[in-house]
């Protein structure tokens, strides 16, 4: 499904389900998990989890 940077780990998501709850922006997340904006936008949607606004 993620082309660019292969499947998610169990500790890949945990670490986005971490940093999403805390209201960190999908930028400084794709950031610190080494994946795109739109990978990490895409697996939040999947997880059905609403990011963070950009500050």
């Amino acid at each position: 499904m993620n082309s660019s940077g292969g499947s998610w780990s169990y500790e890949s998501v945990q670490t986005l389900l971490t940093l999403a709850r805390e209201g960190i922006p999908v930028s400084v997340i794709s950031l610190k998990l080494k994946r795109s904006v739109t990978e990490v936008r895409a697996k939040l949607d999947d997880l059905g989890v609403t990011p963070a606004a950009e500050v």
